[in-house]
């Protein structure tokens, strides 16, 4: 079976193979094709609703990461009962999606008595995603992420958006689930239209974004998300680079790189595996010893990396591959360093990472007095402290053959309060000429 859009951007083809449906886009750089296989088989050994339920979260874990997929929770009610709050949440700096997975779980009737039912499964998807963002605001709850840890989740912490996801052997062509407004963003998407974007994109935080995008738009029909994406990165190809002052890293020697914020092409489709790099450092994040620190932080480091735009990581990784090779190559007592830095196009969230000779808490005080200075900066020319944040992470080779480098974090908020003193002494340390040219980044 063939279809294809009126304004002839994409085409859908199925092939002999029910589950095979190849998508093929005509782009600036002449068709691109994109197999769309099918969502990820359903557990065996559990009922039919559960398994979705579950093969949903393996999706948004695998592809994106365990720590910002969490379980519902249970909680005490008044009685001797006890009654679970929400479904399965995805959270990840500000933003979160309730998800409500719905299953057809016997046999499909006629096509219009199936659409009669999903139309019923969505308005109660709805309703009860609503229900369970009002209940996190009106009391914050422990949920439990996909590493089985806990977090503190406070409803009025986030932005939210409702998400319906059908599992569903056929749905009947064209159709578009309905629902009443229900006072939040709110989308509806198969179970296959949810493996895509997470496969696609292989970053929960760029997942989320796309979430709150589409539904700002008119629904599509139940399957034709990835139609929807295309369009979307079509569009982005196109678009003029958003303005950004360079300036504000550090004066003239900043550089302006801008990345579609939707890739046609799959993550990680250069042919190499250094997109895997921020999937690696994002991991080995996830797995340190908190110290001091608690998970809600450890969540916030996770999702300030997890911003990284997908369309820069492989061109990231490699630059991480090269400093990592270039860093040891330093005299005796001496400690090379590499940086490269980006700023969001709103100036208050900035990215640093580097790579340094050898790690050692003279490195890492080092590290650490860079990232104020940079944050610092950055803050007394936008004038927007309150509201910004610096993330550094620093990879230092380890020579013991465990494994390849040491991955550490410093994260600052707000005003830092830097006397003069210390001013003096990071600004000599660090804005000397031996500095490397600072790297703006615009989403």
């Amino acid at each position: 079976m063939t279809a294809q859009s009126p304004s002839g951007l994409w085409r859908f083809l199925e092939e002999d193979d029910p589950t095979a449906l190849t998508l093929i886009v005509d782009t600036p750089n002449g068709p691109h094709m994109r197999r769309i296989p099918p969502a990820l088989p359903l557990p065996a050994h559990i009922d039919h609703g559960a398994a979705a339920e579950e093969a949903a979260q393996t999706a948004a874990a695998i592809w994106g990461m365990p720590d910002f997929v969490f379980q519902q929770a249970e909680h005490a009610t008044k009685g001797s009962g006890r009654r679970e709050q929400g479904d399965r949440l995805l959270l990840a700096g500000r933003r979160g999606a309730v998800v409500q997975v719905k299953a057809r779980t016997i046999r499909p009737k006629p096509d219009a008595l199936e659409v009669n039912w999903i139309q019923k499964v969505a308005a109660k998807a709805m309703s009860q995603a609503k229900g369970s963002v009002r209940q996190l605001r009106l009391a914050p709850a422990d949920m439990v992420n996909g590493r089985g840890r806990v977090l503190r989740v406070d409803g009025n912490d986030y932005e939210w958006i409702s998400v319906f996801l059908l599992d569903h052997p056929g749905v009947p062509e064209g159709t578009v689930a309905t629902w009443q407004p229900i006072g939040m963003p709110s989308i509806a998407l198969t179970r296959r239209d949810w493996d895509f974007l997470f496969d696609q994109l292989r970053s929960t935080t760029a997942v989320l974004d796309y979430l709150f995008r589409a539904a700002a738009e008119p629904p599509v029909a139940l399957g034709e998300e990835p139609v929807r994406y295309y369009e979307f990165a079509a569009a982005d190809a196109t678009a003029p680079p958003k303005e950004i002052d360079a300036e504000l890293v550090g004066g003239p020697g900043g550089t302006l790189f801008s990345t579609p914020q939707l890739p046609q092409a799959p993550a990680g489709d250069d042919g190499t595996r250094a997109h895997l790099m921020i999937r690696v450092m994002l991991e080995d994040i996830a797995l340190s010893p908190l110290g001091s620190l608690t998970e809600g932080n450890r969540h916030t480091v996770l999702s300030d990396l997890d911003r990284l735009p997908v369309g820069a990581r492989a061109e990231w990784g490699h630059l991480l591959l090269n400093m990592l090779s270039d860093v040891p190559d330093a005299p005796d007592e001496h400690v090379k360093w590499r940086f490269r830095r980006k700023l969001d196009e709103d100036g208050s969230r900035q990215l640093i990472v580097g790579a340094a000779t050898r790690f050692g808490r003279d490195v890492q005080g080092s590290f650490s007095a860079y990232v104020q200075l940079r944050h610092h900066e950055v803050t007394s020319r936008t004038g927007r402290a309150e509201e910004s944040s610096t993330l550094g992470v620093l990879i230092t080779p380890r020579y013991d053959g465990v494994r390849p480098w040491d991955t550490s974090t410093v994260r600052v908020h707000g005003d830092l309060h830097l006397s003069e003193e210390e001013l003096r002494v990071y600004s000599e340390g660090w804005n000397g000429p031996s500095d490397d040219a600072a790297v703006a980044a615009a989403e």
